[in-house]
């Protein structure tokens, strides 16, 4: 059933909260719907969703060995680093990247299924963490084949740089870490999804920023490479990684996954961009939500 595009009916905060309620109470539904996502796309495989967790492992075994070398650093505490980045990463990338195009790709249900818009969302956030859960095997191999390195006070990432505390009990932070990130996927899939159905340009302007947004975020280099260069003088260099939000949002998860010095500028940054985004992504549902189904 197709609701009015238009009117004053249509716009209101009370329909919005009652979409997203409505959804949260439809996990069946979406539950269902992203276990069958995972599902479709290893069809006739024989490893079935393990190809997610044997990808992830590859290209963060490669990647790993390789810049370590190039960065000088020490394989047993750099692989750990870098195989964590990417796991934080791929699952901010899927929520930018499918986000995007979860209204899209849902049109057929949308037209045909009177299901609150908040339902896609979930299955596209759920989706992702399905395949968070996957890749994150390849961390506890990690982890524990390095276990020494990384519980040891004082490791460094890159010779010459700050010292860590080590793996210990800070690694529960890594709980709340994540259902912050999972939140923010919230509001991203809903934004950018409303947005990009309206705009179908915006799913290929966000493709074309990945490359540049992974190479500008601290995941296959550290932070310290900067003050080892630079110096501990602030300049317009640390900005490269302050200015970027997605390096809070990876840091808040991967450095207590690998006992990094927890630093509490990031939480912040993460929590204003959790309630900014929310209050844009919570606009644009109250004053779009009902012209979704004629979009797509």
């Amino acid at each position: 059933m197709k609701e009015a595009p238009s009117g004053p009916g249509s716009r209101s905060w009370s329909r919005a909260f009652t979409d997203i309620r409505d959804g949260f109470h439809q996990r069946e539904l979406w539950g269902h719907l992203a276990w069958q996502d995972i599902k479709q796309r290893y069809r006739r495989s024989v490893l079935g969703p393990l190809w997610i967790t044997l990808s992830m492992g590859i290209t963060a075994l490669g990647l790993g060995l390789l810049y370590s070398q190039l960065f000088g650093s020490p394989v047993s505490t750099f692989l750990p680093y870098i195989t964590t980045g990417f796991i934080v990463w791929n699952f901010i990338l899927g929520c930018l990247t499918e986000g995007t195009e979860t209204f899209i790709k849902n049109e057929g249900l949308i037209k045909h299924l009177p299901a609150p818009l908040t339902v896609y969302v979930l299955r596209t956030v759920w989706r992702q963490s399905i395949m968070f859960a996957h890749n994150m095997i390849i961390y506890f191999l990690v982890i524990g084949l390095f276990w020494g390195a990384v519980t040891e006070p004082g490791y460094v990432i890159t010779e010459g740089g700050f010292e860590q505390p080590g793996l210990n009990w800070s690694i529960l932070l890594a709980i709340p870490a994540f259902a912050l990130l999972a939140v923010n996927a919230g509001w991203v899939v809903m934004l950018f999804g409303i947005v990009s159905t309206r705009f179908r340009d915006i799913p290929q302007v966000i493709t074309s920023l990945i490359n540049l947004l992974f190479f500008l975020t601290p995941i296959v280099w550290s932070t310290d490479i900067l003050k080892q260069r630079f110096g501990d003088a602030v300049s317009w260099r640390d900005l490269i990684a302050e200015l970027n939000p997605l390096y809070h949002f990876i840091q808040i998860l991967r450095a207590p996954l690998i006992g990094n010095e927890q630093s509490w500028h990031h939480w912040a940054v993460v929590g204003g961009i959790t309630v900014l985004g929310w209050a844009l992504a919570l606009v644009v549902m109250r004053n779009y939500r009902a012209r979704v189904s004629y979009w797509v």
